[in-house]
């Protein structure tokens, strides 16, 4: 990224390790004492200053972490009837264009398609069929597919997209993202956080000069504030 080091230094570490280790085992600690029965997820909570989203350009941005955050995410599959047929016998949830022609654009009928799932791959073969079967409507929700080859090996296109986040920058100061569970092990959790912080902050035009807050908050628990 031919980074001179004054700019390398101001997205670098405003952050000691000291402190994402012990946010991170305040965290589980509380996780372990007030056991959920269901998986909590850790998100990274943004709070930005010097930021007019009306004005500056909104970022958008996705890093692909070490271990993957979201493993219960709920992926489909938009394919043609070869991937179709691969993903019947793997388990993955699946619709053909057929099942899409059948949806007629209704924007009602896509939103609740969008809300079914966390995210979506679609066969390059079908990608560009998308828009005019659809509309805009997975677009708007954020969740517009990922393309996938025959090439490619599905379940670990999947893995793929249970590692990555997406930074998107909305009309408002704050965002959250998972970077994480309470059942991984500590150190997983830290090098999520770390690469996810250290990418956030190379996405935006001032570098920590735009942040205002940063916290880590499980899905029940209290946020611990990172900076």
């Amino acid at each position: 990224h031919g980074m001179d080091r004054s700019s390398w230094t101001n997205t670098m570490s405003k952050i000691s390790r000291e402190t994402y280790d012990e946010c991170v085992s305040a965290i589980l600690q509380n996780a372990k004492d007030k056991k959920r029965n269901f998986r909590e997820t850790i998100e990274l909570q943004v709070m930005l200053k010097n930021y007019d989203p009306s004005r500056d350009k909104r970022f958008n941005g996705t890093v692909k972490l070490p271990v993957a955050a979201r493993p219960n995410m709920k992926v489909c599959l938009l394919g043609d009837a070869r991937h179709c047929d691969e993903a019947k016998s793997l388990g993955v949830p699946c619709m053909d264009t057929d099942e899409l022609k059948k949806l007629k654009k209704d924007k009602k009928l896509v939103k609740k398609l969008a809300k079914s799932y966390d995210a979506f791959l679609c066969s390059s073969t079908i990608l560009k069929q998308i828009p005019r079967l659809l509309g805009p409507g997975l677009n708007k929700a954020g969740k517009f597919p990922t393309a996938v080859a025959h090439t490619d090996n599905l379940l670990a296109k999947i893995d793929e997209l249970k590692s990555t986040v997406k930074f998107q920058m909305k009309k408002v100061l704050t965002l959250g993202v998972a970077v994480g569970h309470v059942e991984m092990e500590h150190e997983e959790v830290v090098t999520n956080i770390i690469q996810s912080v250290n990418f956030l902050v190379s996405l935006l035009k001032k570098n920590w000069q735009n942040v205002r807050s940063l916290h880590i908050k499980s899905t029940m628990g209290p946020p611990q504030r990172l900076i």
